[in-house]
């Protein structure tokens, strides 16, 4: 009876370390694959409890989450064979274990490895497709779509799938740097010299149609000014001739006196006229109807 109670628990044990060793657990966010004597049997195995032989398979488990590769700061050359740095990274998980087992034995450093040389390879042939100014300046939404497109395409025999390729930053080497912001330079001075010329030619444009405005405003014063003087006259005309056809001799007397007060009524000048003249004949009426003129 002791030596029931003692074994007991061996047997237990042993019971439970081979319950033990014939299962494996797979999370949720793992991914597993089964190897009998280093041979990929399966890997379909989603999470929960599965079993296996022990001491036949091996069970290599794999986290299935997007990871994060970020690469160091690498250089490469634009269309114009000018040098640029570029720092990215790279988002990716597992898309078939059995493949990505394969290809890299499950290796964290060699996995790194093998999409940093394939990664560095898409971006090399992109960026030698652009110049400096289209890959600062132009939309990287369009060239990180076109990476990840790339990228996928070239690690499909990795077993992985690429989520996203994104570029941090680009430097310019500082033998570059000069030489861009001088092209750059030169070009807002070219900008700011076409502005200053249009700018110029509008000035001149309105100048030349304000003169030309300012003409034919005078010419139509000028006009409008001869119109009015012109029948003014034509009205002081009318009623010059309606008075001398009313009463001639009074209108000539009338006229007269006028051109008296405008010869005498200066007072320094000296008119000389002979004593018979026209102009006296006034002075040369009889005595009484000057007179009654004077009344």
């Amino acid at each position: 009876m002791n030596q029931y109670r003692t074994l007991l628990p061996i047997g237990v044990a042993v019971l439970a370390l081979l319950v033990y060793s014939c299962t494996f657990v797979v999370k949720q966010y793992e991914v597993a694959i089964k190897l009998r004597l280093g041979e990929i049997v399966s890997d379909q195995y989603g999470p929960g409890l599965h079993f296996k032989l022990p001491l036949i398979n091996t069970i290599e488990v794999f986290d299935r989450r997007i990871q994060t590769l970020d690469s160091r700061p690498e250089r490469f050359l634009t269309i114009e064979k000018k040098d640029v740095i570029v720092d990215s990274y790279a988002k990716w998980r597992i898309s078939n274990a059995a493949q990505f087992f394969r290809s890299t034995g499950g290796s964290s450093a060699r996995t790194s490895r093998l999409l940093s040389e394939r990664i560095n390879t898409s971006l090399r042939d992109e960026f030698g497709k652009r110049t400096i100014q289209e890959v600062v300046s132009d939309d990287r939404l369009e060239l990180m779509q076109i990476l990840t497109k790339e990228v996928n395409a070239n690690t499909e025999d990795l077993g992985v799938e690429i989520v996203d390729v994104r570029v941090k930053k680009i430097d310019l080497p500082p033998e570059v740097s000069e030489s861009v912001y001088q092209r750059m330079r030169a070009e807002r001075e070219r900008v700011a010299r076409d502005l200053r010329a249009k700018g110029s030619e509008a000035a001149e444009r309105i100048r030349a149609d304000a003169d030309r405005q300012r003409t034919v405003i005078t010419a139509e014063a000028y006009r409008q000014s001869e119109e009015i003087r012109g029948e003014g006259d034509a009205r002081s005309a009318e009623i010059y001739a309606n008075a001398y056809s009313v009463d001639p001799e009074f209108y000539a007397f009338y006229r007269s006196l006028g051109s008296y007060r405008q010869a005498f009524g200066n007072g320094g000048d000296v008119l000389v006229l002979e004593p018979d003249s026209e102009f006296f004949r006034f002075f040369r009426q009889q005595q009484a109807p000057v007179e009654a003129i004077g009344r």
